[in-house]
């Protein structure tokens, strides 16, 4: 490629969106090409630089992500499940790198992002971070050598706004763990305790979700014995390490083959 890449970023004005167009605009591996956010949004026809209370960039926030996305070789994509879906099938038709941090995402949801991949990259990851994806391949190897006999816990703390439960970081580790056990998570899954539940079911994997204040995202997997106990812990202090693997995966993404991959891929980690 003669230049560097272009990126845009979609949701440009939530902490994640605002936080990843400053990775780019701060990196000399890439460069901002466009800033979409959904109709009727206040910043929409203004310069995303002015937006955030900074100096103009010459790069108009838009509503309509059919130009930015032409002009781009990489999306970087936190958003909604309704909007990653379309978000999927236009940057599958520009043939730009779809890098997608969305959570909730429905089976539905999810065959439509695989009938996008078979036509460009789509990066998809609960978590972008190294340690969160060193975190997910621990717990995989910690549930593959211990039984049943070991209780296994996801316990995950994010801030007070986030609208997801269990988030999307806490289905992967508990995927992880299920894989680890030869077993599919559905089967397995325990996330609804409330009232007088009875005793837990052997070989369950269970969740526990805290949301409060500004917490960025904490995870936990508790593996819990008869008389010991094995904890694995990630926690994140900076936001900006998500939009960094976030670019990262873009930017590992160029000429790579149409396809579905995770930061697992990227990482080097599979």
């Amino acid at each position: 490629m003669s230049e560097l890449p272009g990126i845009v970023v979609t949701g440009v004005s939530g902490r994640m969106g605002q936080m990843l167009a400053l990775v780019v605009l701060g990196s000399d591996k890439a460069r901002l090409v466009g800033a979409v956010e959904r109709p009727g949004h206040g910043w929409v026809g203004h310069d995303l630089g002015e937006a955030m209370g900074g100096t103009a960039l010459g790069v108009t926030v838009t509503d309509d992500p059919l130009d930015p996305f032409a002009k781009a070789q990489g999306v970087l994509d936190f958003t909604t499940p309704a909007a990653t879906v379309e978000f999927a099938r236009i940057a599958a038709q520009a043939r730009a790198v779809h890098v997608i941090g969305t959570t909730g995402l429905s089976d539905e949801d999810l065959k439509a992002i695989g009938a996008a991949a078979r036509h460009a990259v789509v990066v998809r990851a609960g978590n972008m971070s190294l340690g969160v994806n060193l975190l997910v391949k621990l717990t995989r190897m910690v549930a593959a050598a211990l039984d049943e006999d070991f209780d296994i816990e996801v316990i995950e703390a994010h801030h007070g706004s986030k609208v997801d439960a269990p988030s999307g970081t806490a289905l992967m580790l508990g995927r992880a763990a299920a894989e680890g056990r030869a077993v599919a998570l559905d089967d397995v899954r325990d996330s609804g305790r409330d009232g007088i539940t009875g005793a837990r079911k052997r070989g369950d994997i269970g969740f526990s979700a805290i949301r409060g204040g500004d917490i960025i995202g904490e995870h936990e997997v508790l593996f819990a014995g008869q008389g010991e106990r094995i904890v694995l812990r990630h926690a994140a202090s900076d936001r900006s390490l998500y939009a960094k693997g976030a670019l990262k995966a873009a930017i590992w993404g160029q000429d790579r083959k149409p396809g579905e991959y995770d930061m697992m891929d990227v990482l080097g980690l599979n």
